[in-house]
């Protein structure tokens, strides 16, 4: 691992250079921070770059218009402010410690110390910084040592940490799940668990945010596992039970097998009984998109004895993939990822031009007509109007 950034390379980034020059950073007043700094190390891709520096947020927006860089004071009470250089977005936050917490929010004095800010991440690995001119390192926590080891460890008293911003509950398993080998850190383990009920205190769309970004990692039943076994989950969402990993481990295997992208919607799914209520409620309670409700809704359905190119064309390609992934049939759902829903070549004026009469009936028979079609596998051309005589017999 890399003991320092390449300072050129990330000066290369569009708008960067401009933007550093406007806050001062060969005269160490702004530096790299956080989980851009951490993805470099680990050699992933690099997409928002943070920076954090030493100016205070007025001063910040005067720079940044003195260099006509737009500015946005996006969460200027709290020491952050966007600017926009050569249509890049970069996040800018003035050094800040804690002057009181209660586990959702935070109240912040600005500061000129780099490491009383970084006291106030996290974990150690999110707490690194870099110069911007010569790609050195800054780790006051043991961030690097952490980072080789891939060991996700709270900084200070784990049990501090959760009670600033009850959240880390969870974004300590994400980022086990995402970055970790090998077992927790035990003291964050212990304080996790402990402190659990502490997520009842947040709102539902944050757990379900950070939920969902879980299970969107490439396999997270293992820290899922972990999670359950230790009850992190039961005081907001008591329906998943640890007995529920078993599907999503099927589930993660079934959308490999298929060469399907694991979706986080539908491995909640599998975490769920299927009882459409049941599982509607929990939508409802985490506040998800109406989106996802639908999709997360349409998952508990039953598959049928139809075939799966017929269960796609009542439901919809997306829900009959999810239900058939979730029932551990990989060939069929990768049969039908692609499948483009035909459409009924007939419709109720055709039937009536052809000397059916107008009324409830057109509609009875265009159903019929309908259901045939989809037995018979979308059926076209003679095979198709053998159906659609044989309904209109049956109608005169």
């Amino acid at each position: 691992m890399a003991l320092k950034l390449d300072a050129a390379k990330w000066r290369k980034k569009r708008g960067m250079k401009r933007l550093l020059a406007a806050l001062g950073a060969d005269e160490g007043l702004t530096r790299y921070v956080g989980g851009a700094v951490r993805d470099d190390l680990l050699g992933l891709p690099i997409s928002d770059i943070d920076l954090a520096t030493r100016i205070a947020p007025d001063d910040v927006i005067v720079r940044l218009e003195n260099a006509r860089i737009k500015a946005v004071p996006t969460g200027i009470d709290h020491g952050t402010v966007t600017a926009v250089s050569d249509g890049q977005p970069v996040e800018i936050t003035t050094l800040r410690r804690d002057v009181s917490t209660d586990g959702r929010r935070a109240t912040v004095a600005f500061t000129d110390d780099w490491q009383e800010d970084a006291a106030r991440r996290d974990f150690t690995i999110n707490a690194l910084s870099a110069d911007p001119r010569s790609g050195e390192l800054f780790d006051y926590f043991g961030g690097l040592a952490d980072l080789e080891q891939r060991h996700i460890r709270f900084i200070g008293d784990p049990l501090q940490r959760i009670a600033e911003d009850h959240l880390r509950i969870l974004r300590f398993f994400r980022f086990h799940a995402r970055f970790g080998r090998g077992a927790p850190d035990a003291a964050a383990l212990d304080a996790c668990t402990a402190r659990a009920n502490d997520l009842m205190a947040l709102s539902r769309e944050r757990i379900a945010d950070e939920l969902l970004k879980l299970l969107a990692l490439p396999d997270p039943a293992g820290t899922v596992g972990i999670m359950l076994s230790r009850g992190i989950l039961r005081p907001v969402l008591p329906e998943i039970e640890p007995t529920s990993l078993p599907a999503l481990k099927a589930l993660i295997a079934a959308e490999r097998s298929a060469d399907i992208q694991g979706d986080p919607v539908r491995r909640l799914a599998a975490l769920l009984p299927r009882d459409p209520p049941l599982v509607e409620g929990v939508a409802g309670r985490l506040r998800l998109s109406n989106k996802a409700k639908k999709r997360l809704a349409c998952t508990a359905g039953e598959i049928g004895a139809s075939p799966p190119h017929a269960l796609a064309y009542r439901v919809g390609i997306e829900c009959a993939v999810d239900r058939l992934l979730l029932a551990d049939r990989p060939t069929d759902a990768a049969a039908i990822r692609h499948w483009h829903t035909p459409r009924l070549p007939i419709g109720g004026g055709t039937l009536v031009k052809r000397g059916l009469p107008e009324g409830p009936v057109v509609a009875r028979t265009l159903r019929g007509i309908e259901d045939r079609w989809v037995e018979a596998g979308f059926p076209s051309g003679e095979e198709f109007e053998r159906i659609v005589a044989a309904a209109l017999g049956a109608a005169r």
